[in-house]
């Protein structure tokens, strides 16, 4: 199998990528739904987290019995994946809104013999506002936002692989890449002893946007939050972030302009992990 193609980002209208990013991360509560209702609770809220799978450019649910509920980002759909058997059934949410889903969605599972009810569970967080949450309709002409945004996930759920797979070398635990319907970031996130004998985190990650950065940017964050100050150098798509969270931070509007935007988040990552990890457990 031929290894995936890097991807050429070139310029790309943010302000579209907002809109599919607001849309997507509201039509991903549906599968966070699906979850808190049929799946067995983690106290981490793990059950909710959501894979990516870049051949149907789709988040997906953990297994809910012999199925799971999918989200394609482009094309925009969602679908009801019944493993190894026919093909998904498929709803186009263009203009649907969430009263629509709700009708689908509550005639799939209710084929399958779930309780449908349990699906209108209240979530435990707030979203960003948006019109989807006062009854309005989902799509609106933005095919070419909604495949950048998976193109986005794609890269994404790659290098976190890679720093994974950096991090098990190390002998450290890292989990599989995976999407958190809450932020809506795709992480992997370890632990180890620290300084002062105190646990550290490091998380390593890929946000489509959110408040902090209205367009998508790749993140590691460290925990305890040390000072900025000292850490080691990024690359230049990169800087340290210290208001909420303390982190590295390389930002679409600087990755799309290296010569090489994927080589350019791997070596933004390797860097900013070695950094985080040497200055948390300095002194351990």
């Amino acid at each position: 199998m031929e290894a995936p193609a890097r991807m050429t980002l070139g310029g790309k209208d943010f302000a579209r990528l907002r809109e599919a990013r607001l849309q997507a991360h509201y039509a991903a509560q549906w599968l966070a739904r699906a979850a808190r209702a049929y799946l067995a609770p983690q106290d981490d809220d793990s059950h909710t987290n959501l894979g990516w799978n870049d051949y149907s450019k789709a988040l997906a649910t953990h297994s809910i019995g012999a199925w799971r509920l999918a989200l394609k980002v482009s094309p925009f759909a969602l679908a009801m994946v019944d493993d190894g058997a026919s093909p998904p059934t498929l709803a186009s949410l263009a203009g649907l809104n969430d009263k629509a889903v709700r009708e689908w969605l509550g005639n799939e599972v209710a084929a399958r013999g779930l309780d449908a009810s349990r699906l209108d569970l209240p979530a435990p967080y707030d979203l960003p506002q948006h019109a989807i949450a006062e009854g309005g309709r989902y799509g609106g002409d933005l095919e070419d936002a909604f495949a950048d945004l998976a193109e986005w996930f794609a890269v994404g759920e790659r290098a976190i692989s890679t720093v994974r797979a950096d991090l098990v070398a190390r002998g450290l635990a890292a989990p599989e890449p995976r999407c958190w319907p809450h932020h809506f970031d795709l992480a992997t996130l370890t632990s180890f002893a620290g300084a002062a004998g105190l646990t550290a985190y490091v998380g390593a990650g890929l946000s489509p946007g959110d408040t902090f950065y209205e367009e998508p940017y790749f993140y590691v964050s460290l925990y305890p939050r040390p000072p900025i100050a000292g850490l080691a150098a990024l690359p230049p798509i990169g800087h340290w972030h210290d208001k909420e969270f303390t982190g590295a931070v390389a930002p679409a509007s600087k990755i799309v302009a290296a010569e090489d935007p994927e080589g350019a988040i791997e070596l933004f990552l390797a860097i900013a992990v070695d950094a985080a990890i040497g200055r948390l457990t300095a002194g351990a």
